[in-house]
Order: C-alpha cells, then sequence, then structure tokens
C-alpha cells in the first residue's frame, strides 16, 4: 500500500510518499480502505517531532479517516465487510489501508460526502470529552471558545449552540470573526486587535463565563482563569504558545475554580469506545437535523500532504483538511 512517510523530523517538505504491507488486523480491529483521512495539527507535531505516537500505536500519521471496512478481526461482530465508516485510529490514517480497534468506528453521519465524515471523528471525540463529560458542561451555560475557526473551535462552537449555550470566542482576522458569527457564535473577538478579555467581562457584565475551551496556553491561562465565573471550569486541550505558565493559584481557590486536561490519543481504548457510543446516541441524530455541517476547506491528494500540512501551520486556515487517499 502507499503510504505518507517523513524521512526525518521536520518541516512539512520531510513528507513523502512510501510503501509498506498492509497492516495485520489483530483480534477486535477491522482493516478499512481508507478513501479520505483528516489532518489535525497532532499530526504535524508528530511530523516534526514533538509528538511521538505511543509504543503501540502505528508510526504512521493520521488519527482519523473515512473509508470501506475491508477485514475483520476475530471477535468483531458489530460491522460487516463493505461497511462504510469514519472512524477514530491510533494512527496510520495516511495510507491507503489502516486497522483500527471496531470501537472506535461510527456509521457516517446522516447526509455527508465521505470526505467531510473523514474530518469529524478527532474533533468531535475531542470536544464531546472535554466538555460534556469532563467538566460537565450544561445547556444554558456561557462558553468562550479559543480558535474559533479551528476544527476544534468550529467543531465546540456548534455542538455548544446546540445544546443551548452563550458562545463567545476568539479568531485571528475579521475574516474568521465573520465566519464564526455565522457557525453559531453570540460573540467573536479579534485577538489580533481587541483585548479579547477585557471585551468578555464588559460583555458579561463584570461576571464572566462559565467554561473555557482553550489550546493556546502561554498568556492566555492566567487570562482564561480572570474570565471565568464563580466554579467555573477551565479545560485545557493543547499549548500552541507555551506549556510552562506562571499562574496566581487565589483566583482558582477564591472562585473555585476547576482546571482540568487531556490528550485524546493517550486516553484508554474503552474511553473512546464509550465516546463512540455516545456520540452516535446524542450528536448524530443533529447532523441529520441539519445542526450541524463539517468546515472541509481543502482537500489534497495523499501525494500533496506536504502541502496540506503547509497550510495548516500557515494561520489561514478556516476549517479542515482532507487528503484523498482513495476517493469515496
Amino acid at each position: 500500500m502507499r503510504y505518507v512517510a517523513a524521512r526525518e523530523a521536520g518541516p512539512p517538505e520531510v513528507l513523502h510518499v512510501a510503501q509498506a504491507p498492509l497492516p495485520e488486523v489483530k483480534p477486535g480491529e477491522v482493516l478499512i480502505e481508507v478513501a479520505y483521512a483528516g489532518v489535525n495539527r497532532p499530526d504535524c507535531s508528530q511530523r516534526a517531532g514533538t509528538y511521538p505516537p505511543p509504543p503501540d500505536a502505528s508510526p504512521i500519521i493520521g488519527l482519523e479517516v473515512a473509508g470501506r471496512i475491508v477485514a475483520l478481526g476475530e471477535g468483531v461482530t458489530q460491522w460487516r465487510a463493505g461497511d462504510v465508516v469514519c472512524a477514530l485510529t491510533p494512527g496510520g490514517g495516511y495510507a491507503e489501508y489502516c486497522t483500527t480497534p471496531a470501537g472506535f468506528c461510527l456509521p457516517v453521519p446522516p447526509g455527508l460526502p465521505v470526505a467531510e465524515a473523514a474530518c469529524v471523528p478527532e474533533t468531535y471525540f475531542t470536544v464531546w470529552y472535554n466538555l460534556f463529560e469532563r467538566i460537565r458542561f450544561e445547556p444554558g451555560e456561557s462558553v468562550l471558545i479559543h480558535g474559533g475557526t479551528s476544527g476544534i473551535g468550529l467543531t465546540a462552537i456548534q455542538l455548544c449552540k446546540a445544546f443551548g449555550a452563550i458562545v463567545y470566542t476568539t479568531a485571528g482576522s475579521d475574516e474568521k470573526v465573520a465566519f464564526c458569527l455565522r457557525m453559531g457564535a453570540d460573540h467573536a473577538f479579534d485577538y489580533k486587535t481587541q483585548d479579547w478579555s477585557a471585551e468578555l467581562w464588559r460583555l458579561t457584565g463584570k461576571k464572566g463565563v462559565n467554561v473555557v475551551l482553550d489550546m493556546v496556553g502561554g498568556d492566555y491561562v492566567a487570562k482564561n482563569l480572570r474570565s471565568l465565573a464563580p466554579d467555573g471550569r477551565l479545560s485545557q486541550i493543547a499549548f500552541l504558545q507555551g506549556a510552562t505558565v506562571e499562574i496566581d493559584m487565589r483566583a482558582i481557590m477564591m472562585k473555585r475554580l476547576t482546571v482540568t486536561g487531556s490528550t485524546l490519543r493517550a486516553s484508554p481504548a474503552p474511553r473512546k469506545v464509550a465516546l463512540a457510543r455516545a456520540l452516535r446516541e446524542r450528536v448524530w441524530p443533529l447532523f441529520a437535523q441539519g445542526k450541524l455541517k463539517v468546515v472541509l476547506a481543502q482537500t489534497f491528494p495523499l501525494a500533496e500532504a506536504a502541502q496540506a500540512h503547509a497550510l495548516m501551520e500557515s494561520g489561514t486556515l478556516i476549517g479542515k483538511i482532507a487528503l484523498e487517499v482513495g476517493g469515496g
């Protein structure tokens, strides 16, 4: 099979197409003939050498795919060969064939093209776990979502609005701010030209928000804590601007704040299986109702994975990127 390999850790240019044997299907797994693979920030980090895969995962980049199941491992009964699915993967997505635990697979959401379905698992698993399960977002609460036009940001905006949130978000241009508002955000701030924390404080009547979802880190962490209402919760899922920060713990104590974080890839397999069940039950019907959309910004052939990573890292992207592996 063809797959995307990295000659060494480095910039996007290290990516190229190589050949490898098909992966072995282990008990409890399925083999998927990949039509499209989603491109995500962790992929870029793995390519750069700062996010190595777990020891038991495929070294091939790629955390989400959509395609056709072509083989079943021992003990798999919930799927059949020929089923078209989208799936979270432990790795291996940038390839013509990839294996993943059967419980990580979901049917393609109603009405979604296969290319868009490939862009769903990583962001929806992440947002559902961190906002709806880990810090128990409740309908009617207010939430601040950073990186509003990223795949995670757009997923969080739509899901929170679908469950009755008041949504604030940040983005890096007038165009991105306008896009966030069109996708359902109630208020959006251009972090390059506005003091988003001051604006948020003003708009909330100096009360703050109930929940913050952040992937920026750095000096945002202290601002996030100041922006939370009493009993507020901060979910930290990445640190694009630095993981080592200095904070005043009194803010956490005085306002009874909860600060938590997670990485999806390192989460135990049974948790991901449970997340897949929750998504199928509570989120997939929202696609059928037209309440959720996938913003697929651009599709690249598998051989142009380097260009896809360059776009991901350019700061201009609105939405998601997919690699066309076998069509669909």
